[in-house]
């Protein structure tokens, strides 16, 4: 990555380059000053990674209403009703949006190609063959860099925010950016930084996505909303060496048939809808089946048919999974793909506005890293890509107010971090070892299914982790960092251990964020189900909310409206 030298100010600084991130950039007046920050490169994102499409009621048969119907439904009693109206009445403007910005979803003639997905009750989900993410993301990155207002800073890694001891306002964040530490101001930060599926041990999620917002979100006083309910994909490729690659849903709304060992459609078994049913009740379909008929778990799958499908369709609409399926040797012509549930989606977020205020002056929160109430406790299929684009949108909104210009930073020296080789390595080591072991821990703790001991078991190992990570050298060193200090380190492969450090504390406060949320919400409910709380309870009809350590129940939830009582 070549040097580039960074202002020290912004208007806003956008911390994220998935839909959200880019989207946000993009729908920012032109008139501000727009950082745009990513740990990686441009179009390197969980959006990137969307293959199943983007959901909008644009068919003549379908409406706003319908759709925001099915979206309440899926979120099991949870759904904020303003936010899925918003979310739902936007949709169809936001897709024209993306065509006119040059996104080239598929088509019939020159209609758009619309398919079904579970839980859906129309044909609405617009795709570009099973790629629909990555072409959303690769037209919003090529009119990001024609910008002049926005500067995409690469491999960049946003640490903390940069709060205002008197009036808490986020003035900025700390940034880890070429072996450095800097500290840049911005009039407003929005954190776009996408979902946590690494904190569990299988994810279809890219290995960016570590928590990173919620993280430093929370550590900053931000309110946290309903970390419980993680969305668990049923069909993830599962095979010896392979990444656990998701097989989009779509593909069973296509007509692809869940199968067992014996060939039998077991689905229907658990749900009459089959393997259209909501993925929660899907990926516990296939958890169940599994626990009753395999030897090892950690190995076990069913399998994914798509012989149903006629040929022509399955080249025409899933070149990528038949070009992914042929490097592991899977012939999905001929034979039924190997699959089990990964974690997927985060419900839960950061608590934000349909203006994707926080509760902290100053801070935004777009996307999944966001909870604006849109999903409940369950997701609708392809509502993900849809929300970052009409929320992104919102922020053409941002309140110019807001954007003053700053204080006078002051100049502080340079803090030098060093280590002899010895201690460094032991270090590393430690931060490895819990890398490696923290996803184990959730996974099978805080999996699909749950229950009160093995929580709890999760949460007293997290914690003595976290008590060994804040007694490590560089731990002590980065938190005894004053606000405006920054820092530079005499250590070899600077960037990849500082991101290591980085992750491993954002994924052990996430981790223990989401088990003890967990623990908290006595029922099952959506993405979060209780072995020893089977069902759901109406007393539980509320958000779990969580600030600064500290667990409360929102007011009780009307199933009907959605809105608080």
């Amino acid at each position: 990555m070549p040097q580039i030298d960074i202002p020290s100010q912004f208007d806003v600084l956008v911390v994220g380059a998935g839909a959200a991130g880019l989207y946000t950039a993009l729908c920012l007046p032109e008139s501000l000053r727009v950082g745009l920050i990513t740990k990686e490169t441009v179009a390197l994102s969980a959006s990137d990674w969307a293959q199943g499409g983007i959901a909008a009621a644009v068919a003549p048969e379908d409406s706003p209403k319908l759709h925001i119907e099915d979206t309440i439904r899926a979120g099991a009693g949870l759904c904020d009703r303003a936010a899925v109206e918003f979310l739902a009445e936007h949709a169809p403007s936001c897709i024209q949006s993306l065509v006119n910005l040059g996104v080239a979803f598929d088509r019939h003639g020159q209609a758009l190609a619309l398919t079904l997905e579970a839980a859906h009750s129309r044909h609405r989900v617009l795709h570009a063959a099973d790629t629909t993410g990555r072409e959303v993301t690769t037209t919003l990155t090529a009119q990001v860099l024609r910008r002049q207002n926005i500067q995409v800073i690469q491999q960049a890694l946003a640490l903390s925010l940069w709060i205002e001891p008197q009036s808490h306002h986020c003035q900025g964040i700390s940034l880890f950016y070429q072996g450095k530490i800097t500290w840049v101001r911005a009039g407003a930060v929005v954190l776009a930084t996408g979902g946590g599926g690494q904190v569990f041990a299988q994810t279809t999620n890219p290995a960016v996505s570590t928590g990173d917002g919620v993280a430093i979100a929370s550590r900053a006083g931000a309110i946290l909303c309903d970390l419980e309910f993680v969305q668990f994909h049923p069909t993830a490729l599962t095979k010896p060496g392979a990444d656990r690659f998701l097989i989009s849903e779509a593909v069973r709304g296509e007509g692809a048939h869940l199968i067992d060992n014996q060939g039998r459609r077991f689905a229907f078994d658990y749900h009459p809808a089959g393997e259209l049913a909501p993925r929660d009740i899907v990926s516990r379909a296939i958890f169940s089946h599994l626990q009753r008929t395999a030897l090892d778990l950690a190995t076990a799958h069913v399998w994914l048919d798509m012989r149903p499908i006629p040929a022509d369709k399955i080249r025409h609409r899933f070149p990528n999974i038949i070009k992914v399926c042929q490097h592991w040797g899977i012939d999905v012509f001929n034979e039924p793909i190997p699959v089990a549930p990964a974690a997927h989606y985060w419900m839960g977020g950061i608590v934000a506005d349909l203006m994707n205020r926080t509760n902290i002056p100053g801070l935004y929160a777009v996307g999944e890293t966001a909870s604006t109430g849109v999903h409940g406790a369950n997701r609708l299929a392809s509502n993900s890509l849809l929300e970052c684009i009409v929320f992104g949108a919102q922020m053409a909104n941002i309140e110019l107010a807001d954007i003053g210009l700053p204080l006078e930073t002051p100049v502080l020296p340079l803090r030098k971090f060093t280590a002899d080789a010895s201690e460094w390595q032991t270090q590393q080591a430690h931060l490895e070892t819990l890398r490696e072991k923290l996803p184990r821990l959730v996974w099978q703790h805080a999996g699909i299914c749950r229950e009160q001991s093995g929580l709890e078991t999760a949460i007293a190992t997290v914690e003595s982790w976290q008590q060994d990570f804040a007694a490590l050298p560089l731990t002590q060193f980065l938190l005894a960092l004053r606000p405006a200090e920054p820092a530079s380190f005499d250590l070899p492969d600077v960037e990849a251990q500082l991101r290591l450090w980085a992750e491993t504390r954002n994924l052990l406060d996430v981790a223990n964020l989401i088990l003890k949320s967990a623990a908290f919400r006595t029922e099952s409910r959506g993405g979060h189900y209780r072995l020893d709380y089977p069902q759901p309870d109406s007393n539980w009809q509320v958000h779990t909310l969580v600030q600064t350590h500290h667990w409360w129940k929102s007011s009780l939830l009307l199933e009907i409206s959605g809105t608080a009582l």
